[in-house]
């Protein structure tokens, strides 16, 4: 008798020894036909039997290296036909997992581990019989499996699963992972998407980090944090991934490395936090000045937004701080003559000085920063303009070079200008210019945008200066010159209370290393060291994130470099191949994305040179849509925290906008220069380390786009799920097995395999 059974499957756990985490999913099997899994993409038909996840939540509390977590998951059977469930557990290694619990409804089903090699034969089966490779992410891994329930058609079932898990720690650095990949294989988006992790520890709490998520974390104190993530009508592509950094004292550091080829520069990632909470008396005075466009295109809705983010920024300073607040139009006004130091009193009369504010007159931008400049005469606490404008300069200086030199001249005391440009009539090069010269950001507010949710978000973060003017410094043993190069953030920024820096580079010797991490707390400098190790070569992937993250700031750098100082063909060339290998899409390389383009153009240097140098002349555009989007995509590369290779969210434009509104930009996707959209081309994938394109129906993989398939006598062809493919699924890795399970039927994949090239139809 035939039996209809569909596998569910929550992941959480943590390779000691590779990067691949396994995964499960709801998958139909002995059915007459061969039916694929259920794919985010159009079916011609609706499938007689196929399901959606309607909601999935995830809590976790972790106690120091020890997690103990509960998933919830409701699916739906959409199809007509009643399905027998079981649900499976890959496990990467004995002991993982510990106390696991199993409920459907409420009601506790019994679980059975099965090893690897017969997990292995239940994969290859599923593979086999329904045409579909998407299971071989998780061959040869064991699992655990449950007795089988059923899900009559329209039925809703609630899944519960509950266990504790020993999590992998690397020094002082904890990592935590939840397989959010898993829901991927769903015929609808998630409805609801909450995780919630609670960390305790018995040290002090510094870096919280995620390399695939923007998250929201929230420090109760020094030793406790909650990191929350919440996503609705969502398909995940990524595992989630939060490390965790503990350290008793003022500062805490920790580095992590990833060399693939021991012959080329390696790749470290660096978060550095200072303590949640520091002494009063530790926190260094601080200057502000905020200055605030009234010109007549202000006028309306958004001077009074730009008037509640002057009192947001003015009820937030602290007894010791200085202040003043500047507004301009073609005439510039200010609150005092000169800086003010912030009490009860002040803050009264600065408020009033607000509400006494009107939109009116033109655009003196050279003079509302002279004056901001002239008020600020030391630097014994980190000095910062907030810079808020919606046009272009029409009155004083107006030359865009002029202006910058000249404001560049008058910051003597290394104020740090964070600008935040309003709208589309306005001069992004000149804001960009202006942040760059005066070790400031950016930030670009749309039309559609609330500027006191922008102002206040940034400022919250800055507000608590705990260590100024910090510079980095890494020794490694035995090195006469500096190991490292190509170290993004580069210049000297400031660590602030809650918040991390997240730096990566390049380095060219391994072996053990000393960070020395220098910097002003309060009046005094101050010097901390910690250890590190750079690797001679890693074992796999587990940090291959690190690489990608640099590759992004890398391209977010030559994009600016390529913008204030015009391009060249070096610039252009790194470019395009950090674009092509890592598979990081731009407005000036879409055309990796292109489908119905020829294979050839992958490998066709001079074409590639020649599209992105005629898409970079789009830089010349300042004004418009146009040109905030190029600098706000261009910012996103400069300052990304994490490289997705997939949205961070999104079955629709408006869940990648939030995303990329969040900062977060995959690496298939980039905001779109004349609409300033964010844009996804799924005809760039990224898997087991290596850029997928398609050209019309075959994937070829980055590390094979040089071969012609059709005159190349050394391509091994086989077909696919043959005995030979079967046997090439064994030898592979896992990594290499992720790249396989990307392919779908009906599809070609060319890939380099240990030196071989293989075409798969």
């Amino acid at each position: 008798m035939n039996r209809i059974a569909a596998l569910t499957t929550f992941l959480f756990t943590l390779l000691m020894a590779s990067a691949v985490w396994a995964q499960g999913v709801l998958i139909i099997i002995d059915h007459p036909h061969p039916v694929p899994l259920p794919r985010p993409i159009p079916q011609p038909s609706p499938p007689a039997m196929t399901y959606k996840i309607k909601e999935l939540a995830m809590q976790a509390r972790v106690n120091d290296q020890i997690a103990q977590v509960q998933v919830s998951q409701s699916f739906v059977n959409t199809g007509s036909r009643q399905m027998e469930v079981s649900f499976c557990f890959p496990l990467p290694y004995d002991g993982a997992i510990d106390r696991m619990t199993f409920l459907v409804d409420g009601k506790e089903y019994d679980a059975k581990l099965l090893p690897a090699k017969e997990a292995r034969s239940i994969y290859e089966s599923y593979v086999r019989k329904n045409q579909d490779p998407a299971l071989l992410e998780w061959v040869g891994l064991g699992m655990f499996k449950t007795s089988v329930f059923p899900v009559p058609p329209g039925a809703e079932r609630k899944v519960t699963l509950k266990y504790t898990q020993l999590l992998r720690k690397n020094h002082q650095l904890t990592d935590f992972v939840f397989p959010l990949s898993t829901a991927k294989y769903t015929s609808h988006p998630i409805e609801k998407l909450t995780l919630e992790a609670s960390i305790e520890s018995q040290q002090e709490i510094k870096a919280v980090y995620s390399p695939s998520h923007a998250i929201n974390v929230e420090r109760p104190d020094a030793k406790r944090a909650i990191v929350k993530l919440e996503a609705k009508d969502t398909i995940p592509s990524n595992d989630f991934r939060l490390l965790y950094d503990t350290a008793d004292g003022k500062l805490g550091a920790s580095v992590l490395s990833y060399r693939p080829d021991k012959d080329e520069d390696g790749f470290f990632l660096l978060l550095a936090s200072p303590e949640v909470k520091s002494d009063k008396a530790d926190r260094p005075a601080k200057t502000v000045v905020f200055v605030v466009d009234r010109s007549g295109s202000m006028s309306g809705k958004k001077f009074e937004q730009a008037r509640e983010a002057a009192k947001f920024v003015l009820n937030n300073l602290r007894e010791g701080d200085t202040f003043n607040i500047i507004a301009y139009d073609s005439v510039v006004e200010s609150f005092k003559p000169e800086l003010q130091k912030y009490d009860e009193a002040t803050r009264k009369a600065a408020l009033g000085f607000i509400e006494g504010l009107y939109a009116g007159g033109s655009t003196n931008i050279d003079g509302a920063l002279s004056t901001a400049m002239g008020m600020i005469a030391d630097n014994t606490g980190p000095n910062y303009v907030l810079f808020l404008t919606d046009g272009i300069p029409t009155a004083g200086e107006t030359n865009e070079s002029k202006l910058c030199a000249s404001i560049k001249s008058k910051n003597s005391y290394r104020s740090r200008v964070i600008a935040f440009g309003v709208g589309y009539d306005l001069n992004s090069r000149l804001l960009d210019r202006l942040c760059r010269d005066n070790h400031g950001q950016s930030e670009y507010v749309r039309p559609d945008d609330n500027i006191e949710a922008s102002v206040s978000r940034l400022y919250s973060k800055m507000s608590s200066p705990v260590m100024t003017n910090v510079a980095i410094k890494v020794d490694v043993e035995g090195s006469k010159n500096s190991p490292t190069n190509r170290v993004y953030p580069k210049d000297a920024y400031d660590l602030f209370s809650g918040e991390q820096l997240v730096q990566v580079g390049r380095y060219k010797k391994h072996g053990s290393a000393k960070i020395v991490i220098s910097g002003k707390i309060g009046d005094e400098e101050k010097k901390y060291d910690f250890p590190a190790t750079l690797v001679e070569k890693s074992k796999d992937q587990s940090y291959a994130f690190i690489e990608k993250l640099w590759a992004m700031r890398r391209i977010g750098e030559i994009l600016e470099e390529v913008d204030l100082a015009g391009p060249n063909d070096e610039l252009i060339k790194e470019l395009v191949a950090l674009s092509t290998k890592h598979g990081i899409l731009t407005p000036y390389t879409s055309y990796l994305a292109d489908d119905q383009a020829s294979a050839k153009q992958l490998a066709d240097s001079s074409f590639q040179l020649e599209s992105t140098r005629r898409g970079l002349q789009n830089l010349e555009k300042a004004e418009g849509t146009a040109g905030v989007s190029q600098r706000a995509g261009k910012n996103m590369y400069k300052y990304a925290e994490s490289a997705p290779s997939a949205p961070a969210a999104g079955f629709g434009g408006g869940a990648q906008a939030q995303a990329a509104a969040d900062g977060r930009l995959a690496t298939n996707s980039f905001r779109d220069i004349e609409s300033d959209r964010v844009v996804t081309r799924e005809s760039v994938q990224n898997a087991g380390g290596q850029a997928l394109y398609k050209r019309g129906r075959t994937w070829i993989a980055e590390n094979a786009k040089d071969v012609d398939i059709e005159t190349d006598a050394k391509v091994k062809k086989i077909k696919q799920f043959s005995d030979e493919y079967f046997k090439l699924v064994e030898a592979n890795s896992a990594d290499e097995n992720t790249i396989l399970a990307r392919q779908q039927p009906g599809e070609a994949l060319v890939v380099r395999l240990r030196g071989d090239v293989y075409c798969i139809e």
